[in-house]
């Protein structure tokens, strides 16, 4: 490793640890009054346990299966000391988290083989989702990618607008056909942008509309044919992007686009701004669809590829 990656590795955990404070304070104190004057791991203890996981937004289900797995380690090894708590917490998660695929990039690498690499990003209006394509998009400029932007959020002129000044802001091609213009057709030309180009990736912003089911449906799978008309396996990622703020609200949205749509990799932003960044670890446990990026803040580089070792070392980390 260079002195520039371990700076920039340094900058990274810096950045995270901040964005997971408040989570982590909110967390911790709550533990410590759960624990207080207790020597063991009791069934008083785990109901506290219980009641703390699910107000950091961790979701119900999620926390049931770590307290009872807990409740299993608890029994084979007959005592556990309230002072271990926190090591067997932080297993417990780490292992949900790798049983769940959760992400490990340590840099903003594309698969090979695949030009352009097409992703289309979905998500509610709010949850930051131009913002994060402009970062992306950023991103990878940064690691010498050829990038090019679809803005097929053409729902909305502050999208469309919003998008086109991320492209001049980072340097890359927008594709723009204005507000009230048919997505799918913006998407098309996109695509077919980004192969006359060599592009390496090919990033579509859609309209971030929850109207019902069966419309938001229809409308992303129209984008996706019209898209295959150019390259035949488009899009090869669907990212979902969550506002982790939102708590359990977040994993409603999850819900409605799975149902929609086959999201591949998640985007939860936000984190920064909130006491509940447990809902990482339970929305990557409810949807067994990996957690890809985090964004811990408002700077281009607070957008970070999601490490579940560092994300847990972070929330475990009391300092």
């Amino acid at each position: 490793m260079g002195i520039f990656d371990f700076f920039s590795k340094e900058k990274k955990k810096e950045s995270l640890d901040k964005g997971l404070e408040k989570t982590k304070s909110n967390f911790f104190g709550q533990l410590s009054k759960a624990v207080m004057g207790k020597a063991t791991v009791d069934v008083e203890v785990l109901d506290e346990l219980e009641e703390i996981l699910v107000h950091a937004d961790v979701g119900v289900e999620t926390t049931v299966k770590i307290i009872d797995r807990i409740e299993k380690r608890v029994a084979r090894d007959k005592y556990v000391s309230t002072d271990e708590l926190d090591n067997i917490l932080r297993e417990e998660i780490a292992a949900l988290l790798e049983e769940n695929k959760a992400g490990d990039g340590a840099n903003f690498d594309l698969p090979t083989g695949i030009k352009p690499y097409v992703i289309m990003v979905v998500g509610v209006n709010g949850v930051g989702k131009t913002t994060t394509i402009g970062k992306l998009a950023s991103q990878f400029h940064k690691a010498g990618k050829k990038v090019v932007l679809g803005a097929a959020d053409t729902f909305r002129a502050a999208a469309v607008d919003q998008l086109i000044i991320w492209g001049e802001r980072v340097g890359v091609p927008v594709i723009s056909h204005g507000m009230n213009t048919d997505p799918a057709s913006v998407a098309y030309d996109a695509v077919k942008r980004g192969v006359e180009l060599n592009a390496d990736v090919v990033i579509i912003d859609t309209a971030g509309r929850l109207h019902n089911k069966v419309g938001l449906m229809n409308e992303l799978s129209k984008i996706k044919r019209v898209m295959q008309k150019i390259t035949p396996d488009t899009p090869h990622e669907v990212l979902l992007v969550l506002d982790g703020s939102t708590g359990q609200n977040a994993l409603l949205q999850a819900r409605e686009f799975t149902k929609a749509t086959d999201v591949t990799a998640l985007a939860i932003t936000k984190l920064d701004g909130t006491a509940k960044g447990g809902v990482v670890i339970g929305i990557s446990d409810e949807f067994k669809i990996p957690v890809k990026y985090i964004g811990v803040g408002e700077k281009i580089e607070d957008l970070q590829l999601f490490d579940k070792q560092q994300f847990v070392d972070s929330f475990f980390s009391r300092k």
